[in-house]
């Protein structure tokens, strides 16, 4: 992977990685391993941790692997909700995994494009990934972009880092934000307790969310989100900031500060809720809206909810509506 650096402030090279959200840096000691076995080079030339980087340096990053991640494609069925010569949007379920890791190499949303798109997708920048532009967490439905060549890539990469692509999402959360619409800024770094937490802190990736409650009950509401800016896990770990965390989010809330919400003759018809219908967090990326790299012309994109937030509106209309 590729990453420019345009801070206007020169840092150490190894105090900038660790301060980035990237999966693979989980920590200083990789990083420095990184950076001494020359996996991590700047302007393609091997550096030492003490770099200083500048603006406009290039930095490359190879992860080697532990073990073997060659893909296999899979027939995994997908929805795809838009497709051109230069671009597919795909409904992903929740469930889906986007791409393979160790541990983690089949039944992903890689394998199933190599299945479908064989031939027909980018290299990107790194061989795991074809295709892959961004990315939607594991438990988090909606559409999410694939690129067919690494032209379009490129431009959609691009596209991303100079915010000119429109994501909007859907949330149930528990709790009501104290404002109908209104804008949450932070930064945003990986947890120093959890490495597969993210939080919110004095440093870290400036985050910003967009919200607007489209209609709310007596202990929760739902929310149309614009993200601005696509930091890992963002929405949820913004949600759960202002406490209002994401209905059935696991990792950044559970079910008893859900219950904590709500009178106790509700906790029981709760408790069914999450354990038996909303297994995942009620998070839905249901819109995308852009000008199409290629071809120049608006693409706007819509999909409905998928099934088990549809439930869990219901139930919100059957016992707060």
């Amino acid at each position: 992977m590729k990453i420019v650096f345009n801070e206007r402030t020169n840092q150490r090279i190894d105090k900038y990685l660790a301060s980035i959200q990237i999966e693979e840096l989980y920590s200083r000691s990789k990083i420095d391993k990184l950076i001494f076995e020359n996996h991590i080079k700047v302007n393609q030339a091997s550096v030492k941790k003490s770099y200083i980087l500048q603006l406009g340096d290039v930095i490359e990053i190879f992860i080697p692997s532990s073990e073997d991640l060659s893909l296999i494609p899979e027939d995994i069925p997908l929805e795809i909700a838009f497709e051109d010569n230069d671009l597919v949007i795909i409904n992903k379920p929740a469930g889906l995994t986007v791409h393979p890791a160790p541990g983690n190499t089949h039944g992903t949303l890689v394998n199933a494009l190599l299945f479908h798109f064989r031939g027909k997708l980018s290299t990107g920048n790194d061989p795991c990934r074809p295709g892959i532009v961004h990315r939607l967490d594991k438990d988090t439905s909606g559409l999410i972009l694939v690129a067919k060549n690494d032209r379009v890539h490129s431009l959609l990469s691009t596209m991303f880092q100079q915010r000119k692509i429109d994501k909007f999402y859907k949330a149930i959360t528990a709790g009501i934000p104290k404002e109908p619409e209104s804008t949450i800024e932070t930064f945003i770094e990986r947890s120093k307790t959890n490495r597969k937490k993210m939080m919110v802190s004095n440093s870290g990736k400036t985050a910003i969310t967009h919200y607007k409650i489209e209609t709310f009950f007596d202990f929760f509401s739902i929310v149309e989100i614009k993200l601005e800016t696509g930091r890992t896990h963002q929405i949820r770990v913004h949600f759960s900031h202002i406490n209002c965390p994401i209905l059935g989010d696991s990792t950044y809330s559970s079910i008893k500060r859900t219950l904590n919400y709500i009178p106790s003759n509700f906790h029981k018809k709760t408790k069914n809720l999450l354990e038996n219908h909303l297994k995942r967090q009620a998070l839905h990326a249901f819109k995308l809206v852009f000008i199409h790299p290629i071809s120049e012309k608006k693409i706007c994109i819509e999909i409905p909810l998928p099934d088990d937030i549809l439930y869990a509106l219901n139930w919100l209309n059957q016992n707060f509506g």
